[in-house]
This record gives C-alpha cells, structure tokens and sequence, in this order.
C-alpha cells in the first residue's frame, strides 16, 4: 500500500495544477495518467484544433490576397503533411512540458497507468495500490458514438481520429452542426476539400441566439459550405469511393455522397471504467459524475473536476475547478461554481464569444428585455481588415440594467467579449459600460456605443 495525502486521477487541465498546488502546500501527491498528458485540451481539443484554425485561416487570407492589393503569383496550395506537422510539434510541445512539470514538482509522484477505485479511499493503477484521505477525479470525456443505420459498416471519425488526417478529403461530411462540427468544417472547406453539415436540429449552434445561428451560416455559405438542418432519417450506405449519406431535409429524402465522414454529435465522460461503483460515488444517466456547487462528490474526500462532472466542457471552466477546489481546501475561501458566468467561445473565423444568456433564455426568464445590436458590417476596424461578417449583440435586465449576456460574433470577438464577462462578474450595470471610453480603433470601442442604444424588445 503507498499512501499519499492526496490522489489526483487524470491530468488534463484542472489535475495537473492541483497536483501542483497541493504538492507545494507540503503535501504528499500522487497524479495518475493513463494516456497523454494535458488531457482533451492539448491533444484533441483546443490546442491542435486551434493550430489547424490558424493555418486555414492563412490559405483563406492567401487566396483574397488581391482584395488587399497583394499578389499571390502561383495561386494557393495546402501542403496537408506540414499542416500536420507543425501541429503535432505543438502538442507535443505542451505534452511534454505538462508532463516534466509534474516530474519535477515538489512531493508529487506521477504514475502512468490506468486508475480503478477498490474502495472511497483506495485506487489500483498497474500492480499498485494508492490510498488516501483526498482524491480527485479530473478523466475528461470522449466523442459520442450515434446510432445511424448502416454506420458500422463505413468508415468514420471522430475529433479525435480526424487530427491524424495528413491528406486533404475529396468530401468532408460532417454530422452536426455545432462548435466541433462547425471548426473541422470550416477548416477543411479552406484547405480545398468540399464540405456538407447535416444538423438535426432547426438549425445551426441550436443553444445560441437565433441571430447568431443565422449569421453563422451565411457565413459558412458563402465560403462554400453546403448546410442541412432539421435533418432526419439519416441512414449511410457504403460505396466504391467513401459512402453516401441519406438524410430527410424537409423536402424528401437528400442523398450526399463522401468520402469522409466526421462524427461531431456530443460528448460522454470517461467514467465507465473507473470502478466507482467500489467507492459509492454516484453518476447521473449520462455517466457524469454527481457533484455540488463545490465540487464534492456524495462520497466525503472525493471530488470531481473538469469535464466528467457535467458543470462545464471546456478548459477554461475546467481550470476555473482546480481554482475553486485549491481555493477551499487551502486558502479557506468560500468558492463556488454558482459564482462564474457561463461563457464560451467557438473559433470560427470569425470566432463567436459568448458569455450569459440569450435573448430568448431572457425571455424565458421572464425578464424585461433590452437588446443592443449592431452588424460587423458597421464597424471600422472589421471594414479594415475586410472581416466584416457577424454582429454583436447585448441583453441586459430593463429593471436592473444588469447585463444579462452578450454576444459578438465577428472578427476579435473572442477577445472583446471579456469586457462584457468582467462587468458581469462585477455585476456592473450596462450603464458603466455606457461612459467608458475604449481605444480606436478596434472591435471593442463599440461596445459602450451598443450599452448607449440599449432598446426595449
């Protein structure tokens, strides 16, 4: 029995720095990894995805280079095999370094394996047996499986498989419409391949504001991008050359022939085999582990983290766990998940930054409603960089004058609606917003101009 003061399972984004945090509290640590280090993030997430976004953005720029004044002699080719290299270097760049620091942090032992409870207190990884009073699970999620007739007899991808890719599809089918569906697709429709997006639902990112979801797919549209939505029957049949989809579009039976195909419909958390069942932890009826607004499992010294507790998907809300988890336990802070606004980005180009809640959520809500818009269209530095796709929108309470979400989808978006999230957090009304005085030129500097023209709907 090797006894520790803590037992870390997974290191993603939140056990690695946990790990950290409590090892140089003076604490004894044990962090088990079975797979690749950093977790979803670095190696099939957010890291490469990302990579792959800026090299297709390149080859988009490249061929509007005329646009610009710029000349382009040969024309535009993509070399896929560099694509992918200069991604795996990346990531594995990042592995490497998550994994050295945890060799090297203070009274923290790494140990590669897979994890498996034996009991609340107890975990088995290869021939060793780890006990402790604190443990935390922080194993991720994987890409959803759907069941379509005929998928088990063609050839498909997930986001994971889909970044091993080192030639260009001939016709990229992509079964869902939403933030990993609508990247890989854009992407791959810039490197040169011909792409089609089946979406069950009435449209495109059907969570966001219908505003947004229009705009998105006039943009991915006029890249080329062919779209279905309210998409039903689907069932795939292969061929000689890849397979052919056949999906009811409204209009009768489509049929959409590829020769690849990219399953982007949700995800699942990686709890199915880690033995819970011998620690009494409990899971809901997706497999995501149960958890209160402090993290804490039904099971006392148990905690979850990241994407395996259902509270959040992403890195950022992942690392916002390990802040609130490190908070409570060593500084006596008071921490909670209620406490942060929900905020994502999906990176398009351009990239949609979103933080609260919708109109219609608002609506929902019963709130007063006040909106402020405006069309990229309309903004001097989107008309200076010939990026003016995509509006920004703000919501806020009629009563309170308390922002109730924003969105800005357009160039810099990502970044600008950070302004929002930090007047949220502070609970700021939007009048504050409304006297500030941003820099021009820039996406941002419209944003007090938006609070300004705050109308009722």
């Amino acid at each position: 029995m090797n006894r520790y003061d803590a037992i870390v399972i997974g290191a993603g984004q939140a056990g690695p720095s946990l790990a950290k945090e409590l090892g140089k509290a003076g604490q004894k640590v044990a962090i088990i990894e079975r797979g690749a280090f950093g977790g979803t993030c670095i190696n099939t997430g957010c890291t490469p995805t990302k990579t792959l976004v800026a090299s297709a953005y390149v080859a988009h720029t490249a061929r509007r280079a005329a646009e610009f004044g710029v000349v382009v002699p040969d024309g535009v080719t993509v070399d896929m095999k560099k694509v992918k290299a200069r991604k795996d270097a990346i990531v594995n760049a990042w592995k490497a370094a998550t994994e050295s620091s945890l060799r090297e942090a203070p009274n923290c032992t790494v140990y590669k394996g897979h994890a498996r409870f034996r009991a609340a207190g107890d975990v088995v990884v290869g021939g060793d047996v780890l006990s402790a009073g604190q443990i935390f699970i922080d194993v991720g999620g994987r890409a959803v499986v759907p069941s379509i007739p005929g998928l088990d007899g063609v050839d498909s991808l997930t986001n994971s498989s889909m970044l091993d890719l080192d030639r260009l599809p001939e016709h990229l089918v992509v079964i869902g419409g939403s933030y990993v569906g609508l990247e890989f697709a854009q992407i791959y429709r810039r490197f040169g391949a011909a792409v089609s997006v089946v979406e069950t639902a009435p449209r495109l990112i059907p969570r966001e504001d219908e505003e947004i979801s229009a705009a998105m797919r006039e943009m991915l549209e006029a890249e080329g991008v062919e779209v279905f939505v309210n998409a039903s029957g689907l069932s795939l049949a292969r061929t000689r050359t890849g397979f052919t989809l056949t999906i009811n579009a409204g209009s009768g039976d489509v049929t959409v022939d590829g020769t690849h195909l990219l399953l982007a419909v949700g995800r699942r958390p990686n709890t199915d085999d880690l033995g819970l069942q011998h620690a009494g932890v409990e899971v809901d009826e997706q497999g995501y582990i149960r958890v209160d607004d402090q993290l804490r499992t039904n099971v006392p010294g148990i905690w979850a983290l990241g994407e395996c507790n259902g509270r959040g998907a992403f890195t950022h809300t992942s690392y916002n766990d390990f802040e609130i988890v490190a908070g409570n336990l060593l500084r006596g802070e008071s921490r909670s998940v209620k406490d942060r606004i929900p905020a994502y980005a999906l990176y398009t180009d351009p990239p949609l930054g979103r933080a609260g809640m919708t109109e219609t959520d608002a609506r929902k809500a019963r709130r007063k409603v006040l909106v402020g818009r405006m069309a990229m269209a309309d903004v001097a530095r989107a008309i200076e960089k010939g990026e003016t796709a995509g509006l920004m929108k703000i919501v806020a309470d009629g009563e309170t004058k308390e922002i109730l979400g924003a969105a800005i989808f357009g160039t810099g978006g990502d970044e600008a609606i950070h302004c929002i999230i930090d007047l949220m957090q502070a609970r700021a009304p939007y009048t504050v917003l409304s006297h500030a005085m941003h820099i021009h030129p820039t996406v941002s500097e419209l944003l007090p101009t938006l609070a300004q023209e705050m109308t009722p709907v």
